[in-house]
């Protein structure tokens, strides 16, 4: 689309799309996951108007658990991962449209998450009919934000084990795929590294793995653990991200963003509570989680970021400081998102910016 592009997410917002956390098999009985979601969504607020998708039978109960001023839309999605089912925003000089793209549960009858995506794959437009924004039909083509990451001046970066996954678009070739991007999405260079974290049930969703903090900077996760099962997945995107240009021909700086210190792993006690529908996939106690401090939001005002302790953890602290080096105009916000990462993912993966319309 001639003169379209991607904004970064570190350029302006309008807004934040997040969808109230209702699934039985992400959420368990809902009461920390919601005291996270609301902690998520009133900080962003302080910057930019978050809009709060939820169920009409949850509506009234949301208003009373998330007490700021947070616009509501009534609509039953089947999940709350809100960077994958929201719209990818693109803009002009003059206006703003939504990419709506196929979604199919992170890898449809190959290795999806569940069977039914229904309404999941409604999100995109329900938000833009909202907004008032042109959709831009791509749902012959299945992508999820989270897969993604731009720099707002031609360049995106991507992991082959998602977007070259059977489970996404196996009838196209990576040369097709590209293309696609490119088209819809104004960019100019694609930047594939082979894979995100481990055991990552996205297939390696590059925003929990490497993101642009600003042109030409990027923050990946990183280990200096050799029997780490990230070590090699570090050191690999390290290498092709080191020799590298950008779109406009820029090396790039790249900042180590290290894993918590321990791994976290699911415990008997995580797994009480939880309700699988048929077809859904399940969780297995001792079974590692994809936890890392790339998973953040950057609002108007901050970078609102995940810890997995409490404020006198080591590895939650220094996550805060190397943030703060990479976007010292914004407050560095951490907050305790160990629930979110038990559904599947973190705070980057429940939100989606809406960027300022032109």
């Amino acid at each position: 689309m001639k003169n379209f592009r991607m904004p970064a997410e570190f350029e302006p917002h309008d807004g934040c799309l997040m969808i109230w956390p209702e699934r039985p098999g992400s959420w368990k009985d809902g009461v920390e996951a919601e005291k996270a979601f609301a902690t998520v969504a009133c900080t962003i607020a302080e910057s930019e108007t978050v809009y709060m998708m939820v169920s009409p039978e949850k509506l009234e109960h949301a208003k009373k658990v998330v007490a700021d001023n947070i616009v509501f839309i009534p609509f039953s999605a089947n999940d709350s991962w809100a960077r994958d089912t929201g719209p990818t925003f693109v803009v002009n000089g003059s206006e703003r449209r939504g990419a709506d793209w196929g979604f199919n549960a992170w890898g449809g009858d190959y290795d999806g998450l569940y069977t039914d995506y229904d309404r999941d794959a409604l999100v995109a437009g329900k938000l833009c009919e909202y907004l008032g924004d042109i959709v831009i039909d791509k749902r012959d083509f299945i992508l999820e934000g989270g897969s993604i990451h731009v720099d707002g001046e031609g360049t995106l970066i991507t992991t082959e084990e998602c977007l070259l996954s059977p489970g996404r678009n196996p009838k196209l070739s990576r040369e097709e795929i590209e293309n696609r991007l490119k088209d819809t999405l104004g960019v100019k260079k694609i930047i594939w590294l082979p894979a995100g974290v481990y055991n990552d049930e996205t297939n390696g969703h590059v925003d929990n793995f490497c993101c642009f903090s600003a042109p030409g900077e990027v923050l990946l996760a990183w280990t200096d653990r050799p029997d780490d099962p990230n070590f090699e997945r570090c050191r690999e995107a390290y290498e092709i991200l080191s020799t590298e240009r950008d779109a406009r021909g820029r090396s790039l700086k790249i900042r180590k963003l290290p894993f918590p210190d321990e791994p976290i792993v699911l415990s008997e006690e995580d797994l009480k509570g939880y309700v699988f529908e048929e077809g859904e996939d399940t969780r297995e106690a001792g079974e590692r989680l994809a936890a890392s401090y790339v998973n953040f939001y950057i609002s108007n005002g901050a970078v609102v970021y995940p810890c997995f302790g409490d404020e006198n953890t080591e590895s939650d602290r220094r996550a805060g400081d190397i943030l703060a080096e990479a976007f010292p105009n914004r407050k560095i916000i951490g907050i305790n998102a160990r629930v979110i990462l038990l559904g599947g993912g973190n705070i980057h993966c429940i939100t989606q910016q809406i960027p300022k319309r032109p």
